[in-house]
This record gives structure tokens, sequence and C-alpha cells, in this order.
């Protein structure tokens, strides 16, 4: 069965990229493959996308934007609102396409989809409420105010991970402002982002204020051009620390503002306070959603010596009863990585980890005989600071647990890389609590809990892990650029 089959709404599969309201192809005619990751067979195609046709993209969005920049906030709110309710309602469909392009089972992808979802709601109900200021200036006889204004026509760099969450993340919060957008998808996934498009077209987002431009081959050559072009005046970027450092550099001949959520390596501490059955349930939450493909699945286990033998037990106990397979599969739990860097990356791991005294308690291995992207989730004990993964993010079903005895122990080990995204700790110790929180380099901190990203919340990191915040009350602030006014002579007759 094709992916058309599959869906209650054929049209949501699109094959063409979406610019100034319209789908077209490719000026050169160029096309590439889309890659089903479970049977690592085509899907489909999308268009080649060269700076050109880019530029016509962001042309539109430029266009677009002298209009859609002054609606009012009311307006873009009942088009957010309408484009929420239309994505719950083909929430299967989308979840369809995201588990034939990004391999993730269907249960998780409706997971997404709702997720996604819930960033369209959020800011369909901020964007009414874009506030500024009055203010009282030293002298006496002016006053002052605020304005808060859309940037103008933003760039938006999304990974395949999450092709429909990280979208609607920044693109909400764009529209909501009142700017226009230009999306480049990753090349793995670019179908949810098409479908997405389509139905920010039925929910009467006018034409330009989103575009969604796709490439494999050009990758480079457009990332330059979202940097360099004037006419963009955000970037927004979900990917690599080294890629974000590139970006940077290119940005900075137009001084763009930039918000970038970058690599992680993430820290689950558990104290020997805790119900070590409710820390490994948490635990792998964490570390296994998206079979290990998440920028804040936990992966540096730090469990205190006093319970390290029974929580290595029973997190080995409950992967190996995990079944991976094709995520259409009901009994699937885990479906494949991306692609064979990404296996290729999880075996380095392990291997390395193993010639460093760990021990593989379950997993391990591929699954060649389901296919070439299958790798078996497992645990290692005896993890220590000498191993890759303790100082790389490894971007898969590998969870390595690491001992340690003290507080002050933990936090140092745990602060010992250079990313600061994601984080977790479980304790029953109010002070430890907010000593332990206070003193993490991490953007995020969930306690006793394994999940912690929702759109009323920040979500962003420090150190390498970038700067700026999506989601919550601050994710409008990054699309928005503050204008003082100041008046004389207020009060003094004419």
């Amino acid at each position: 069965m094709n992916i058309v089959q599959k869906l209650k709404d054929p049209n949501l599969f699109k094959t063409k990229a979406f610019v100034n309201g319209k789908w077209v192809g490719a000026k050169s005619g160029e096309t590439f493959e889309v890659i089903d990751p479970s049977t690592d067979s085509p899907i489909g195609e999308c268009p080649e996308f060269n700076t050109a046709d880019v530029e016509e993209a962001i042309q539109s969005a430029s266009k677009a934007f002298e209009k859609f920049r002054r609606t009012s906030g009311r307006e873009r709110s009942k088009m957010l609102r309408k484009w929420y309710d239309l994505t719950m309602a083909h929430q299967e469909d989308l979840a369809t396409l995201i588990t034939m392009e990004n391999g993730k089972i269907y249960a998780e992808a409706k997971g997404e989809i709702a997720y996604a979802a819930s960033f369209l709601e959020w800011f369909s109900e901020e964007a009414p409420r874009i506030y500024g200021d009055v203010i009282q200036p030293s002298v006496g006889a002016n006053r002052a105010i605020t304005l808060k204004q859309p940037i103008g026509v933003c760039a938006m760099i999304t990974p395949w991970n999450f092709p429909a969450a990280m979208i609607t993340r920044k693109a909400a919060a764009a529209v909501a402002a009142g700017c226009t957008i230009v999306v480049k998808p990753d090349h793995e996934t670019p179908y949810t982002a098409l479908a997405l498009a389509e139905l920010a077209k039925q929910a009467g987002i006018p034409d330009g204020v989103i575009n969604i431009v796709t490439t494999k081959k050009n990758i480079q050559a457009v990332g330059t051009l979202l940097c360099e072009s004037p006419k963009v005046k955000k970037l927004s970027f979900t990917g690599s620390t080294e890629i974000g450092k590139l970006l940077m550099m290119q940005s900075a001949s137009t001084l763009k503002k930039l918000s970038f959520e970058l690599g992680g390596n993430a820290p689950f501490i558990v104290f020997d306070d805790v119900d070590v059955a409710k820390a490994v349930e948490e635990a792998i939450k964490s570390k296994f959603r998206g079979t290990g493909q998440t920028c804040v699945c936990a992966n540096r286990i730090f469990v205190q010596k006093g319970v390290y033998d029974e929580f290595c037990k029973k997190m080995a106990s409950t992967v190996s009863a995990f079944k991976i397979g094709s995520g259409f599969d009901k009994e699937t739990t885990h479906g494949p990585l991306i692609h064979d860097r990404a296996i290729k990356k999880v075996k380095s791991h392990v291997e390395d980890a193993i010639s460093h005294g760990g021990v593989v308690l379950v997993g391990g291995k591929t699954a060649p005989e389901l296919g070439p992207y299958f790798y078996k989730p497992t645990v290692i004990a005896g993890a220590n600071g000498s191993m890759k993964i303790a100082s790389e993010e490894t971007f898969g079903p590998v969870a390595a647990i690491f001992p340690f005895e003290t507080e002050e122990e933990v936090i140092e080990l745990a602060n010992g890389v250079e990313v600061g995204l994601g984080s977790y700790l479980m304790t029953h110790d109010v002070n430890r609590i907010w000593r332990v929180s206070e003193g993490l380099e991490f953007g995020m901190i969930g306690v006793n809990t394994g999940v912690f990203s929702d759109a009323s919340t920040p979500f962003g990191g420090v150190k390498f892990s970038g700067f700026g915040r999506e989601g919550s009350k601050y994710g409008l602030e990054d699309y928005l650029t503050v204008k003082s006014v100041t008046f004389g002579s207020v009060g003094q007759p004419n």
C-alpha cells in the first residue's frame, strides 16, 4: 500500500514546494527522493530547489509582510485557531506521514501532532496580547510608550526528528507576531511540513505568509542565502551545534536576529531516596522516546551507588521487552533510526563503551533482519567518563548508566560538557531539588519527570546548546522588535 492509499485525505500528500500560496516545482525540474527508514525504499519525490527558487520564496514573504504586518492580533488569532482545528481534525493522516518518512511508531506520531497543534492553539491565544508599556521619562513634561512590532521575514531551518512540532513551534509564534516565514524542512521529512502548509492555506492564512522550500543537494547554498539575504530579518534553527556556529557566522553580515536550539547531552540524575521503579519509568520515557532521537533524550544516566544495581537490573528488564519494527505495527514499541549515519554513530558509541569497561546488559546489536537502520534498544552498565557517550550526544537507543556517590560530584559530572539543553533529576528532598536545579548549567530541568516539553513552558538551552526560547509567553519575543516613542511638552497648553 502506498502512502496515498493510507491517507483519509489524499490531498495532504504534497510533492511540490509551497511558495506564495501555490504548489510549485523547481525551475530546474530536478527532484530528490524521500526514503522510508523502515524499509529503505522511496516514498516519493520533492523539488530540488536552488537559490533562485528560494529567492522567489523570500520575495513572496517580503511582499506579503507589508500587508500581513497590519493585521490585528485578533485576526491572526482566528487564523491560528483554525489551523489548530484543522491539524487536530487531520491528526491521523499527519501521523501517518510522520511514521512513513520519519519511522517513529504511529502512537508517538499521533502524540507529536497533538503536541505540534498545541503551539498553534497557544499562540492563537497569545496573538491578541502583544502589549507595550507606558513610561515616565526623567523629563517631567515628557511621556513615552513602547510598541512591539513584527520583525519581518523569518527563515526557519527545521530537523527531521519532530517534523511537525519543530515547524509549528516556530511558525505559530511568527504568525502570531505578524511575521511572514520561509521554512526549509529537513530533506528526510518534507511531507509533514507540506501537509501543514496545505492546512494553513485552508485555515485562511494569506498567500506568501507561509512558504515551504525543499532541497537536498543544495542545502549549503540555500542555507547561505537564508543567512545572507537582507530581506530575511531573523533566522531560527534547530540542529547541531556545528551547523549552528556556521549559520551564525554566515548571518553576521546582515546582523540577523537569531534563535538556535542546538545539540544536547542530557544528564538524568537519580538519587537514592526515590522509588527506583518510578525512576526507571521516567528515565525510559526520556531516553527511548523516538528511539532515542530527540535533543532532550537522557544521554547520561547518573544513579547514586545505593540504588545503582537495582536500577540497572530494572531498566534492563524493562528494555528487554521492547519490540522494534515498523511504526505501523501495533506491537512495535520502537522504530528505526533515520539513516545509515545514525546507525554508524550508535554502533561507534556502544563499541567504544565496551572497550572502556562498559557492560552491555541488553541489546548492543543491529537488527539487519528488519532493515538496515534498526538497532536493538541497549542498556550499558559501568559507564564512565572515558567513554565517547560521556561527552558526545548519541542520538539513539542507548542508555548508559554512570554511578556516583555525592550531590557535589554528580553536579560537576553533569555540567562537564559543552552543551546545556535538557536535564533531569529524581529525588524527594525539596532542598536538594533547589540546590541541584540551581547548580545545573542547563536551560531546562525536569524534576521527577522524564517529559517536560509543553507549549506553555520556554524551550531552549545555554552554553553550546544555543540561545532564544520557543513556546511559552517568551517564545513570541524573538519575533518582535521594541520601539520607543517619546512625546514632548505633554500637558503644556499650546
